[in-house]
C-alpha cells in the first residue's frame, strides 16, 4: 500500500498515490464458518468468495475486517435477522452473504459501478447462496458514495425509505471519501433503531489518526446553516460506540509499523437519535 498525500475528493477514491497495478487472475479464498456457531443441519457451512485480479479500489483482497463481520453475524445473527441490509464497497462481499443466510428481509449489496466488481459479486451471491434463499433476496448493484440514494431506496420493501443495517468494512482508510460515506449513511439508516457497523483496521498506523476522523466528523451535530465546501463545520449527528476489537493477521507483511496495529479489527456501530 502506498503512503498517504493529500486527500482528494470524489474522482480520487482513496486520496492514494497513482500507482502501478500488476495484473493477476481471479484468485479464491475459503472461509470457513466458525464451528462454534454452525449447527450440525447448516447447509453451508463455508464460502468460496472469488476476488477480482489486481484491481486499483483494493477489491483483489478478502480484508480481515469482512471475516471479523462474518463471525459477528454468525455469533449474534440477531442483528441481521429479519432486518434490511446495506453493503456499500462491498469487494468479495462476504459479510453480506453470512448475513444472507440469517434470513434477513432483504440485502443491497453494492461497490462503485465497475462492471468487473459487480459481476464478481454476483458470481460470489450465485456460487455461494444459488437456490438457498429466496431469489429477490439479495440485489446487487453499482452505486458511488454520497451521490443520490433513489435507486437504493428502490431496492426497499414498500414502504420503506431507509435501512435497518449498513454494512462498512475496511472503507476507513479512504480518507477521502468520510463525507460521502457518512452522507449516504445518515440518508439510508433507520434513525434510533437503526446500525451502521463499520469495522477496519490501521493499515498505516501512522495514520491512524486520519481513520479516526471518520468517527469524529459523524459526531459533529447537524448544523441548520453550514457552506457546504466548508467540510470542517459539516456533521452528522451520529452516536458512535468502539465495541470490538479482534487480533487477526498481518495483512501486508512488507508494510511498515507496528504489526500489532497492522493485525487488529476494530469494531464501531453508529447510530442516529
Amino acid at each position: 500500500m502506498s503512503s498517504d498525500e493529500e486527500d482528494g475528493f470524489a474522482g480520487d477514491l482513496f486520496g492514494e498515490d497513482e500507482e502501478t497495478i500488476i495484473q493477476v487472475p481471479n484468485s479464491t479464498e475459503t472461509y470457513h464458518r466458525d464451528v462454534a456457531f454452525v449447527k450440525d443441519n447448516d447447509i453451508v457451512k463455508t464460502f468460496h468468495i472469488r476476488l477480482v485480479g489486481s484491481h486499483p479500489l483494493w477489491a483483489h483482497h478478502l480484508w480481515n475486517a469482512s471475516k471479523v463481520f462474518a463471525s459477528l453475524f454468525d455469533q449474534r445473527p440477531q442483528l441481521v435477522q429479519n432486518k434490511t441490509i446495506l453493503e456499500l464497497g462491498a469487494g468479495g462481499a462476504l459479510p453480506s452473504l453470512v448475513a444472507a443466510i440469517h434470513q434477513p428481509t432483504k440485502i443491497v449489496v453494492t461497490d462503485y459501478p465497475d462492471s468487473e466488481l459487480l459481476e464478481n459479486i454476483q458470481y460470489n451471491v450465485d456460487q455461494n447462496l444459488g437456490s438457498l434463499i429466496p431469489s429477490d433476496t439479495v440485489s446487487v448493484l453499482g452505486y458511488i458514495w454520497g451521490t443520490s440514494t433513489d435507486q437504493l431506496e428502490a431496492q426497499l420493501p414498500k414502504g420503506r425509505t431507509t435501512y435497518d443495517v449498513i454494512i462498512l468494512s475496511d472503507l476507513v482508510f479512504n480518507h477521502s471519501q468520510h463525507h460521502a460515506l457518512l452522507k449516504t449513511c445518515r440518508q439510508l439508516l433507520t434513525p434510533v433503531t437503526g446500525r451502521v457497523y463499520v469495522f477496519y483496521t490501521h493499515h498505516r498506523p501512522h495514520l491512524a489518526h486520519r481513520d479516526l476522523e471518520f468517527f469524529k466528523i459523524a459526531e459533529r451535530p447537524v448544523l441548520e446553516q453550514v457552506d457546504p465546501d466548508d467540510r470542517d463545520a459539516i456533521g452528522y449527528g451520529f452516536k458512535t460506540d468502539h465495541f470490538i476489537t479482534k487480533k487477526m493477521h498481518v495483512m501486508f507483511e512488507e508494510d511498515p509499523g507496528d504489526e500489532q496495529v497492522r493485525a487488529t479489527v476494530h469494531g464501531w456501530q453508529m447510530w442516529l437519535p
